[in-house]
């Protein structure tokens, strides 16, 4: 599998899909060490006399197959959330990882299921506890359960029908009803209206998702596939980057209502069109005052208007001058849109600032309360959603992957994809380096082709500071043990003549996967292509 990183990258994956804990698949992994695979690593004990299970990947999955079928049928047989659940350990019990230690015969009809070789019980429970305490530091479970549920009962209060939204609910469904894609859980869904997922619409489908939640704090049993399934929802519905930050912020607030940092790329987006829209009209002009003295915390329109350098005795001798009045006003026209065009590069995400653009949307758009702004503005991250902001040119059409990169044939010059800005140079630092397998060459290609994308929105050419870095460099760079790095699929970048923030703000409404940005490095922007959002403040 090249790395242990790796390894872990397909243990996550796996678990996530199947709906159990990846912890389970790692120790089986340090403990079986069985069979002997081509590539020359080690399986997970997991044997198919229908399939060859030869490669690590294929071993993964059926071994979460495997936990998944074992684990239904304890169910089946009489078993409660508390005989497979430890609460307090916030992982499985002893008493199931025996029956894992067990081994696993499968049904004639589990086709997808492997064959799991007995192991020594005691060495599988101290390779997953010894995993539990590594990962759950500090993570205080007891409570989770409750505040699982605390955030469920209100979610179809706070449902804006945003698409990470959706997709979090869409996994619920997957995941409780042991469906292994999102295109079986809509069409799970689309039975019950009685048609099929392309006659489905988005209304329709949001209602039944709803109706499916509300019913959850009734059906709960603290089974570990339904306690997954509700940590999926609530990592996709904050765009959290992991299981553990998950609790971790459940542990401060377990309510869904809206983060109001989510509505920061609809404002800034809304804001950089003010230049081109302004028309002068008194609105317009009273609207941008307002948002200007909540943005520098004045008490009066009076002080806002001096502090913009305009003396309001000015205002008062030219009251009964239209001529001198129209020359004050383009004098503060020109100010207001001087302020304007700096909230992009001066935009702090403080409560004071968020406020003061709210404020200004109200106003402008002529809406009477807040709540019909942020309404507003859900609108608007919707439309971003469905037509992502472009550069000043044209998008281009992105060029085809190429076909047979190896880690073989890798030429530092070539460009990863045909006609794309990106070379292997760039990936390897030079080919420093360089690739272990052919799935870290995979990974390299799949954010080059999302990065692209991300350069031809832009239309500026992005300026590498970090891609693959084998572990060894991770380490050294202070990087987390779990990083997207080692698999090849992040990418830490500048743009000439944008912040970090910008760049974030920029991406935030249509980048599918991970997306960050640092506090130390404020011209630095990280994007790794994990399947699910995720956003963070390094």
């Amino acid at each position: 599998m090249g790395t242990v990183n790796q390894g872990s990258y397909y243990y996550g994956l796996e678990a996530e899909r199947a709906g159990i804990h990846a912890l389970v698949l790692a120790a089986l992994a340090e403990v079986q060490r069985s069979p002997l695979l081509a590539t020359g690593e080690m399986g997970l004990g997991i044997s198919q006399p229908a399939k060859s299970l030869e490669s690590f990947p294929l071993q993964v999955q059926y071994a979460a197959n495997t936990i998944r079928a074992l684990s239904d049928r304890l169910i089946a047989q009489g078993w409660q959330g508390s005989d497979l659940w430890d609460v307090g350990m916030g992982g499985y019990s002893d008493r199931f990882l025996a029956i894992v230690a067990a081994g696993y015969i499968p049904a004639v009809e589990e086709t997808n299921v492997g064959e799991l070789t007995p192991c020594d019980g005691r060495a599988l429970q101290a390779a997953y506890r010894q995993g539990l305490e590594m990962i759950s530091i500090g993570l205080d479970q007891t409570a989770l359960d409750q505040q699982l549920l605390t955030f469920i009962e209100k979610i179809p209060e706070y449902y804006l029908g945003l698409s990470h939204q959706r997709r979090g609910l869409l996994e619920v469904v997957r995941i409780w009803r042991r469906l292994d894609s999102a295109g079986a859980a809509m069409e799970s869904l689309a039975r019950e209206t009685q048609k099929s997922a392309q006659q489905l619409a988005t209304e329709d489908l949001d209602i039944t998702l709803k109706q499916f939640i509300q019913r959850i704090p009734g059906q709960y049993k603290g089974f570990p596939h339904q306690r997954e399934a509700l940590l999926r929802l609530i990592q996709s519905w904050r765009q959290l980057p992991s299981r553990e930050a998950v609790i971790e912020s459940l542990a401060v607030s377990s309510r869904p209502d809206p983060d109001l940092h989510l509505f920061d790329g609809a404002l800034l987006h809304w804001v950089q069109q003010i230049p081109l829209n302004y028309a002068g009209t008194g609105a317009q002009r009273n609207a941008l005052t307002e948002g200007f003295r909540i943005w520098r915390q004045l008490n009066s329109r009076q002080t806002a208007i001096a502090a913009l350098g305009i003396d309001p005795e000015r205002l008062s001798v030219a009251s009964s001058d239209p001529e001198k009045l129209q020359a004050i006003a383009t004098e503060l026209d020109r100010e207001l849109l001087t302020f304007i065009r700096r909230i992009p590069h001066t935009y702090r995400e403080t409560h004071q600032q968020r406020e003061a653009l709210i404020r200004l949307m109200q106003l402008w758009r002529g809406l009477k309360t807040r709540e019909q702004t942020l309404a507003s503005l859900t609108d608007d991250l919707k439309a971003m959603e469905q037509h992502p902001p472009t550069g000043e040119m044209a998008t281009l059409i992105l060029p085809q992957r190429p076909e047979q990169w190896t880690p073989d044939n890798l030429q530092l010059h070539g460009t990863i994809l045909p006609q794309g800005q990106f070379t292997w140079a760039q990936a390897t630092q030079g080919g420093t380096v360089m690739p272990p397998d052919q799935a870290t060459v995979e990974a390299i290609i799949r954010i080059a082709t999302l990065a692209q994308q991300v350069s031809d929105r832009l239309q500026r050419p992005l300026l590498i500071t970090s891609w693959y870095r084998p572990p060894h460099i991770n380490q050294a760079l202070g990087g987390l043990p779990d990083s997207r790095h080692l698999m090849g699929d992040a990418i830490d970048f500048v743009c000439e003549g944008l912040t970090g923030n910008q760049l974030y703000w920029f991406l935030d409404s249509w980048w599918p996967g991970g997306l960050a940005r640092y506090r130390r490095f404020p011209h630095l922007c990280h994007i790794d292509a994990r399947h699910y959002r995720a956003r963070w403040l390094a």
